[in-house]
């Protein structure tokens, strides 16, 4: 059996409660995901999400079905805000990745720097 890749396992989650119609318990998203993951690895991975603030959780029976704060969007932005508060040449980081950008994509940044003003 492999491992998945740092992270995959929260991604695949998140995937499943942006797909549901109605907040999830862990054991529905066990079942969407993978059934052959543990009860309790699914709980893990819900509560993280929940103290990263990406979820929220509702009571429901003896436990809590959970539902996403965060669209994929959110989230990815998020991960590179992280990412860019980590560093010490904040502006070394933007430049570099400015210059990497496709056409389209700088472009994009242009239309959101304008919006944001």
């Amino acid at each position: 059996m492999s491992r998945r890749a740092k992270g995959a396992l929260e991604a695949e989650v998140l995937a499943a409660l942006w797909a549901a119609d109605a907040p999830m318990t862990p054991d529905e998203a066990r079942t969407t995901i993978d059934g052959d993951l543990a009860y309790t690895t699914v709980q893990t991975i819900l509560v993280r999400l929940h103290d990263k603030g990406a979820v929220t959780r509702m009571p429901r029976g003896r436990g809590y079905a959970y539902a996403p704060v965060l669209d994929e969007s959110d989230l990815v932005a998020r991960r590179m805000r992280q990412l860019l508060d980590n560093e010490d040449d904040r502006a070394s980081v933007l430049s570099r990745f400015v210059s990497e950008l496709r056409p389209t994509d700088e472009a994009a940044l242009r239309r959101a720097l304008r919006h944001r003003s």
